[in-house]
C-alpha cells in the first residue's frame, strides 16, 4: 500500500452495528472523559487550592488536548471499530497493537471495578453495608445493571446518559450559582499546602489531574457506532475538552470561595459542601449527582472497554465467539458478558487500591496512541484526512512529547505497591502475545 492511500482498507467494517448521533456522542465522550467535578476533591487539600485548580487547567493543554488532536486526525484517516488498538496495530505492528489492546482491555477490567466500587461506597451513605462481601454484592448489582443496558445497545445507553448528564447538572448549577453570591475567600490561596513538600504535593496533584484528564482516545474503539465519524469525533472532541474543564474549574472554584475551608476537602466532599452552601435539599441533590457520574463513567467505561475483544477476536487473536455481534441489539453480547465477569472478580479491592494499577496501563496505552500518530503521520504522509493537525513537524512533536513526559513524571512518583503490580499487568501483554503467537503457529 503506498502513502497516498491510506490504511483505511487494512479491516472490513464490523457486521450488525447501531449508529449514534452527535448529540448522544457528545454525551457518552463526556461520560467517559470526564462524568463531572466529582472525586477531584482530594487535589485541593494535598496540593493546595492554587496549586489544584492551577493543574485543572494547565494539565489538559500539555495532555487532554494534544491527546484529543491525535485522536480526532487518526479518526478521520482510520475510521475503524477498535480505533486505538487497531491504529496502533498498523502503525507499530501486530505485537504493538496486540500490548495496546490487551493493556486497555485488562486494564478497564480495574477501572470498571473501580467504578462499582465508588457506587457502593456512596450508596453506604444511605443504607448500612454490614461486611466487605455485601459491599461486593452491592457493586456487583451496579456493574449487572450496566451490563444489561450495554447488551440493550449504544442507543440506550447514549440516550440515556444524555438523560442523566442533564438531571446531574441542574444540582451542579445551583452550586456553583449559591457558592459564588457567597464568595468571600480567595479560591487560588494559597497556592501550597503548608508544611508539605512541594515534590509530594506537585506529584499527588498531577497523578489526580492526568487520571481526570484521561481517556479522550478511548471512544475511538465506537467508531463505527458514530454517524459520520469524520466528522462527528472531532466535533465531539472540541466540545467535550473546554467543557470538562470548565465543569472541574467552576464547581471547585465556587465551593472554595465560599467555604474557604480546602484543609477539609477529601473524596465526596463536594456533597458536604452542597449540604453547608444549600441546606439537606442541595446536599441530597449533590449526592445524586455524584451517584449519577459515576454511574455513567462505569456505563460509558463498558461500553468502550467491550469493542477492544470484539475485535482483536475479528483479527484472529481472541476466540471467534468474541466476534460476534448481535443482531437484534448490534451489540457484543458475549464480550460484554466476559468483562462485566473479570470486573466483577476485582471489585472486592478499594478504589484507590484499583485506580493506581489502572493508571499504568491507561499510561501505557495513551502513550502508544501519541506513538501511533507519529508512524502513521510517516507511514501515510499524503493519505486523506479530514482533519489534521496544525503546526507541521514541530505540532506533531508537541502532541507526542507533552503528554509523555507527563506521563514519566507521574510514573516517578507512584508509590511502589501500585508501582509493582502496574508492571506486573504490563508485562501480562508480552506473554499473552507469546501465548496466542505460539496458538496460531501450532494451528497452521
Amino acid at each position: 500500500m503506498n502513502s497516498s492511500s491510506g490504511p483505511t482498507g487494512l479491516y472490513a467494517p464490523t457486521k450488525n452495528l447501531r449508529r449514534i448521533g452527535l448529540v448522544p456522542f457528545v454525551a457518552l465522550l463526556f461520560a467517559y472523559c470526564a462524568g463531572g467535578p466529582f472525586s477531584l476533591e482530594s487535589m485541593i487539600s494535598t496540593s493546595g487550592p492554587g496549586l489544584g485548580l492551577t493543574f485543572l487547567l494547565v494539565v489538559p493543554l500539555l495532555f487532554a488536548v494534544p491527546i484529543a488532536l491525535a485522536t480526532a486526525e487518526m479518526t478521520t484517516l482510520m475510521p475503524v471499530e477498535g480505533g486505538f488498538y487497531r491504529w496502533s496495530r498498523a502503525a507499530l505492528g501486530d505485537f504493538w497493537g496486540f500490548q495496546c489492546g490487551w493493556w486497555n482491555w485488562t486494564g478497564t477490567f480495574l477501572m470498571s471495578a473501580a467504578y462499582g466500587v465508588a457506587m457502593a461506597d456512596y450508596l453506604e451513605d444511605w443504607m448500612p453495608v454490614h461486611s466487605r462481601a455485601e459491599h461486593w454484592g452491592v457493586a456487583f448489582v451496579f456493574l449487572l445493571v450496566v451490563a444489561y443496558l450495554n447488551v440493550r445497545g449504544i442507543h440506550l445507553v447514549g440516550n440515556l446518559t444524555l438523560i442523566l448528564l442533564l438531571a446531574m447538572s441542574v444540582p451542579l448549577v445551583i452550586f456553583v450559582g449559591l457558592g459564588f453570591r457567597h464568595a468571600q475567600f480567595n479560591p487560588f490561596h494559597p497556592f501550597l499546602p503548608t508544611g508539605t513538600p512541594w515534590q509530594g504535593a506537585f506529584g499527588v496533584g498531577l497523578a489526580i489531574a492526568l487520571w481526570s484528564y484521561a481517556g479522550y482516545e478511548q471512544l475511538s474503539t465506537v467508531i463505527e457506532e458514530v454517524e459520520n465519524p469524520s466528522r462527528n469525533f472531532p466535533i465531539g472532541l472540541a466540545i467535550v475538552v473546554p467543557l470538562a474543564i470548565g465543569i472541574y474549574v467552576v464547581t471547585l472554584a465556587a465551593g472554595l470561595t465560599a467555604l474557604g475551608n480546602w484543609k477539609e476537602w477529601e473524596t465526596g466532599y463536594l456533597v458536604t459542601a452542597g449540604r453547608l452552601l444549600g441546606g439537606n435539599v442541595l446536599g441530597t441533590s449533590m449526592f445524586v449527582a455524584a451517584v449519577i457520574c459515576n454511574f455513567v463513567l462505569l456505563d460509558s467505561t463498558l461500553l468502550s472497554i467491550t469493542r477492544v475483544p470484539l475485535t482483536m477476536a475479528e483479527d484472529g487473536y481472541f476466540h471467534p465467539a468474541l466476534a460476534k455481534v448481535s443482531a437484534r441489539y448490534g451489540t457484543p453480547v458475549r464480550s460484554i458478558v466476559l468483562s462485566t465477569v473479570f470486573c466483577a472478580a476485582l471489585a472486592f479491592f478499594t478504589v484507590p487500591q484499583l485506580i493506581g494499577v489502572y493508571a499504568w496501563t491507561r499510561m501505557a496505552t495513551s502513550i502508544e496512541t501519541v506513538v501511533s500518530f507519529w508512524q502513521l503521520r510517516r507511514k501515510y504522509p499524503d493519505a486523506p484526512r479530514a482533519f489534521r493537525v496544525g503546526g507541521g513537524m514541530v505540532g506533531a512533536v508537541v502532541v507526542v512529547l507533552a503528554p509523555t513526559l507527563l506521563f514519566g513524571w507521574a510514573m516517578i512518583y507512584s508509590d511502589v505497591a501500585t508501582r509493582k503490580w502496574g508492571i506486573v499487568n504490563l508485562v501480562s501483554g508480552p506473554v499473552a502475545y507469546l501465548w496466542v503467537w505460539g496458538r496460531r503457529r501450532v494451528k497452521v
